[in-house]
């Protein structure tokens, strides 16, 4: 039954269409499944996310279980053996995308809420709420800042995938702007003029040499360079007089947008120092989003990272509750990519757990996938977990 039921959401998740800022067709699906399923309550938010609410007859925590339900856009449809969005089955797997990241782990978190609501009824202490989160794809954590806001969970489970294992933590993310100015001049004549890209190609090769801190639990914080862009652009006969790149730094516990910028800034500095016409500064970048609804969110690009010990006693009874499952053999480790936690953990401080089916590896491929068992085993993994967080 468990499984008919996650493979029939699933199916209708991913046959719906749902790109960042895009998602209401979807939401629309879920809704007619907590509609059916009896849910207490089903609230959406200016931004678009969808809440369905459990409400049990005693005082007790509200247990937030976070999935976003945007998907990365599909790129070359010609790419994929199977259709992106056709909820093709194959071999004990469904394909297509948002399989893995993350309407599987939707699908299966509204599933365990329904039969925990079969199960219970209203015997229960406190609130569980699914959460159908919108624009996560592209900023990690500021459509959720409504749901918290509105009902201040008590413990968060994020559903990125996890390989069924526990994750108590999760590095962050922090995208920065590195510009470069030059001096613009008829390509003809460039002596005339300061070519931005030359002294940003100085720049890169001098921040490339800067070390990645680390720590022992969440691994490196790396930065990586994603983008590059000459202004003007394109430059017709013209020698470019901006330069920007755009770095994406993985965040480690404790780090604040001051002191991941700071080292770059005294690269910055020395090598201005050195040679004059390299003229640079960083800073974090900004992003609007547009939502569905026609709401804006906005703000700037640093999610921070966060990380709980096993032996917290919120870790422990998650873990506790995961190993009464038959289907799960759980153990702890952590999210390498930034997830909604940057919010509900990193910035509130609330209580946060990791857990879902498939692996990180999948998310934003081609033919993506998610197995079948993986599904069914979340599914009872998040009702154990509903179980545990209520009694």
């Amino acid at each position: 039954m468990a499984e008919n039921e996650v493979v029939s959401l699933l199916g209708k998740l991913i046959r719906t269409r749902s790109y960042s800022g895009e998602e209401k067709a979807a939401v629309r699906e879920l809704r007619l499944f907590f509609e059916n399923a009896g849910f207490d309550e089903i609230a959406t938010d200016r931004t678009g996310n969808l809440i369905g609410i459990l409400r049990g007859n005693r005082k007790g925590p509200t247990i937030l279980f976070d999935a976003h339900i945007d998907t990365v856009p599909v790129q070359d449809v010609n790419s994929w053996r199977h259709d992106p969005f056709g909820a093709e089955i194959e071999d004990g797997r469904m394909y297509g995308r948002g399989t893995s990241d993350m309407k599987g782990a939707l699908a299966a978190m509204a599933c365990a809420a329904a039969r925990f609501k079969k199960t219970y009824g209203g015997d229960f202490a406190g609130r569980i709420c699914i959460a159908a989160v919108v624009h996560e794809e592209c900023f990690e954590g500021v459509a959720a800042r409504e749901i918290s806001r509105t009902f201040r969970p008590d413990l968060v489970v994020i559903g990125e995938a996890s390989e069924l294992n526990l994750k108590r933590g999760q590095r962050g993310r922090m995208e920065i702007r590195v510009e470069t100015e030059g001096i613009p001049a008829h390509s003809s004549n460039p002596e005339k003029g300061l070519n931005a890209v030359y002294s940003m190609c100085k720049v890169i090769e001098a921040l490339r040499a800067l070390p990645a801190p680390e720590n022992a639990f969440l691994g490196k914080g790396i930065m990586e360079l994603t983008d590059i862009r000459s202004d003007p652009y394109p430059g017709a006969s013209v020698v470019p007089e901006k330069c920007t790149v755009t770095y994406d730094r993985r965040l480690l516990t404790g780090e604040t947008a001051g002191s991941v910028l700071a080292p770059i800034e005294k690269v910055l500095r020395e090598l201005g120092e050195k040679d004059p016409s390299v003229r640079a500064r960083a800073y974090v970048a900004e992003g609007r989003e547009t939502c569905y609804t026609g709401a804006e969110i906005a703000g700037r690009r640093f999610f921070p990272a966060w990380e709980y010990p096993e032996e917290a006693p919120f870790v422990k009874k998650a873990y506790e509750a995961l190993c009464e499952s038959p289907l799960l053999n759980p153990v702890f480790s952590h999210y390498s990519f930034c997830t909604n936690g940057s919010h509900y953990a990193g910035e509130e401080q609330i209580p946060t757990i990791g857990f879902g089916p498939s692996e990180e590896s999948l998310a934003h491929t081609v033919d993506e996938s998610v197995a079948i068992a993986d599904l069914v085993a979340a599914e009872d993994g998040y009702f154990r977990l509903m179980r545990a967080f209520t009694s």
